[in-house]
């Protein structure tokens, strides 16, 4: 069993609060950017197009992710107060939605083809597990999106009275560290993985579908409010994701294929 008595707050300087969780996002944010450039050295895209998009990206993630966190807080909170110019607490899918929404928009400024920002998207597709991981660290101390109680030998006591936990002093499921280890597990794959497929945007696809498979099965350990069927709000997220970028992916793979076998007759 581990115990976690960490204080949440980093430090402060006067009436500014520096938290654990925002250092952890910061860093992931770096991350990103590290692999993102890294991969697209090897795609061949325009650096000024990456540091743009990038730009665009962050500040349309960051924005959207705690606008669905608060909406989120006081669907299932309703009157309970909440501080919405805050980045306590951020939803992940409202970051990928936000990362989506920002390429966009940036497409339809620069008058871009959407199409031709797949092999984009793919280079993101490396990265975003990584600082995901890194970023799900931030949950484990702030103690936050904790999990059901447990009794298996690697539960978590969160003990600190600024802990984020509801369930303080109770052996929980560690569910920020599974979430940990999925994360890196997909990053290795797509890592694995990166420039075996023939299609631009199958990397990004696949990242999306691996993190939802993740994320739909981990929340069940996870203590949430009911949303839809006896399913939290997330695992509703994850069967769409699922459900639209299965088939696509599929397509786009056949796809490749078929242009394999085009070439080779």
């Amino acid at each position: 069993m581990l115990t976690i008595g960490i204080d949440p707050v980093a430090f402060s300087i006067g009436p500014l609060s520096v938290r654990w969780y925002g250092i952890m996002v910061a860093l992931a944010v770096m991350a990103l950017l590290a692999v993102f450039l890294r991969e697209a050295r090897r795609l061949e895209i325009s650096q000024e197009l990456v540091l743009n998009l990038f730009l665009w990206g962050v500040i349309s993630g960051l924005i959207v992710s705690r606008l669905v966190h608060v909406v989120d807080h006081m669907v299932t909170h309703p009157g309970e107060p909440i501080q919405i110019l805050s980045f306590t607490g951020l939803g992940l899918y409202g970051a990928v939605i936000g990362v989506l929404l920002g390429a966009w928009v940036y497409a339809r400024v620069t008058r871009i083809p959407w199409p031709s920002l797949a092999i984009v998207g793919d280079a993101v597709g490396v990265g975003a597990p990584l600082a995901q991981a890194i970023g799900r660290v931030g949950c484990v101390i702030n103690g936050c999106c904790y999990g059901k109680p447990s009794s298996v030998p690697w539960a978590v006591v969160y003990t600190h009275p600024n802990s984020f936990c509801g369930l303080k002093g109770v052996p929980l499921h560690p569910t920020q560290i599974y979430f940990v280890l999925w994360n890196l597990l997909v990053f290795a794959v797509v890592w694995r993985l990166r420039g075996r497929f023939g299609e631009k945007g199958c990397i990004f696809l696949l990242y999306l579908l691996l993190y939802a498979v993740g994320d739909f099965s981990l929340r069940f350990f996870r203590v949430n409010d009911p949303f839809l069927l006896g399913l939290h709000q997330g695992q509703v997220i994850s069967l769409i994701i699922l459900l639209v970028a299965t088939p696509l992916l599929v397509v786009k793979i056949r796809r490749a294929r078929q242009t394999e076998r085009s070439q080779e007759a």
